[in-house]
């Protein structure tokens, strides 16, 4: 065992070297290097080739692939040339792959062929979005008088869109890029196209497209908890089995009161089980974790009773919501990393302003169900204030992950996302009182959504630019 905590074999004259490469490689997310946060298991310097042994923390863990891409530049640029490096994993939570080094080092950017398939999947994605936030717009009264049959029926199918097709689909490549299995891609690849059914009038042909995606994905999400058998894993199979109940019900023709709680359990319960998995790096109290399993337990059973009882699983499900908040910002990292800079900060910085939303989300969604007219602040406190900006924070560690993209990261990440906020207190504050501006603040909302896209093209090109190799 070496200073830095894992065993190495190999000549001494290395060691320095590589311990110094291996320090170099920061997990963002939690502004620390991956020897400090325990990802490095051992080092072997043997027969021309440096095995370096390591493992995601989770299962379900899409970033594994760009961590070991850092590991081996980091190496390359460190090691002699003649040396072979191989990254090697453990367990069911491994990485594992050959960096051959007969080529100049890596600058970040990997080239790769992008599939017909992969485009399709690119331009649904992106059409679920914008017919999403362009319906959306149209239920405030923003677009034309006599609009397109499509634009029409984004407006009826909002919700759909943006959760299901869009949401949903995005989290499914995010978990197929995890699970490393062509079959686990079959889920994207139905709740995509449900986008274009729902615009066609097609409801039916869309809504049973979504309950194929939800009963792939549930599939998916056991086969990480048999990987991967442990809480964080659990609550991502419970979010699963939640867009599943929420899209049956879609199917069968309920109401919004019945199908939303669970649409919106899906993405609280993925955010919550992924912060959840971090909390391993703060300091626990006795009953950290028991007391996030009674929040998550009673969010389920308020989006369980919304069906029948809406008046008392609505109250349910926002009390649920505002603990889950509570305990976010109690004892999440994101209060640690806030003090780091660069992108730690940034990715903090989302995710506590989040929090905040969800404080007003849980609010809006007792009062709602109590009879206030809070219903806009409810849905979109939740779905625009908390949810996208976990979105947003995370994009620059995930889309790398997923598209094999590289971003420049830099402080113009935080326009959008400070548009995203001042518009959404326009549209909930100044709102309540008056449509005119709810509705400006819902386009102001949209603008923001279309502006960090721009700033994410924006990042990916001046990449490119500054390591043109």
């Amino acid at each position: 065992m070496n200073d830095a905590g894992y065993p190495y074999e190999g000549p001494g004259e290395l060691r320095a070297a590589i311990e110094q490469a291996l320090s170099s490689v920061v997990d963002p997310e939690v502004a620390m290097n991956i020897v400090d946060v325990g990802l490095v298991y051992g080092v072997a310097v043997r027969g021309g080739k440096v095995d370096v042994q390591v493992t995601m923390t989770s299962a379900a863990c899409p970033v594994a692939d760009v961590i070991v891409d850092d590991i081996e530049q980091a190496l390359d640029a460190a090691l002699p040339p003649e040396l072979l490096i191989q990254s090697t994993g453990l367990g069911a939570r491994m990485v594992a792959r050959t960096h051959e080094r007969h080529r100049p080092p890596l600058h970040g950017v990997v080239r790769r062929r992008r599939s017909p398939s992969a485009l399709l999947l690119v331009l649904l994605l992106a059409g679920a979005l914008l017919a999403g936030l362009l319906g959306g717009l149209l239920r405030l009264g923003v677009g034309p008088a006599a609009p397109a049959d499509w634009l029409g029926r984004g407006a009826l199918h909002h919700a759909a869109l943006m959760i299901c097709a869009f949401m949903g689909s995005v989290i499914g490549v995010e978990r197929a890029v995890a699970a490393k299995r062509r079959a686990a891609w079959s889920a994207p690849f139905a709740s995509a196209p449900a986008g274009p059914a729902l615009l066609l009038g097609s409801p039916v042909a869309g809504a049973w497209l979504l309950v194929v995606a939800a009963l792939v994905f549930v599939a998916v999400n056991v086969a990480v908890v048999r990987r991967q058998n442990a809480p964080h894993t659990l609550a991502l199979l419970a979010g699963a089995c939640a867009w599943l109940a929420g899209n049956l019900l879609y199917a069968l023709g309920r109401d919004s009161g019945a199908v939303l709680p669970w649409w919106f359990a899906f993405p609280v319960l993925t955010i919550a089980a992924e912060r959840l998995e971090m909390t391993r790096l703060m300091r626990r109290r006795p009953g950290t974790r028991a007391s996030l399993y009674l929040l998550l337990a009673a969010l389920v059973l308020g989006a369980a009773a919304s069906a029948g009882w809406p008046r008392a699983g609505g109250a349910v499900y926002g009390i649920a919501l505002l603990l889950l908040a509570l305990w976010l910002l109690v004892f999440d990292i994101a209060r640690r990393t806030v003090a780091a800079g660069g992108l730690a900060r940034y990715m903090a910085v989302c995710l506590l302003g989040g929090y905040a939303w969800l404080v007003v989300a849980g609010i809006a969604w007792a009062a709602t169900a109590l009879g206030l007219p809070a219903r806009d602040a409810a849905l979109h406190a939740l779905g625009l204030g908390f949810i996208v900006s976990m979105m947003m924070g995370h994009a620059p560690v995930i889309l790398p992950a997923v598209a094999r993209i590289k971003l420049l990261f830099g402080p113009r990440f935080y326009l959008p996302l400070a548009a995203l906020h001042l518009s959404l207190l326009v549209r909930l504050v100044f709102g309540v009182a008056d449509l005119g501006w709810r509705a400006h603040g819902g386009l102001a909302n949209a603008l923001a959504i279309a502006l960090f896209a721009a700033t994410v093209a924006g990042a990916a090109l001046a990449w490119r630019h500054r390591y043109p190799s």
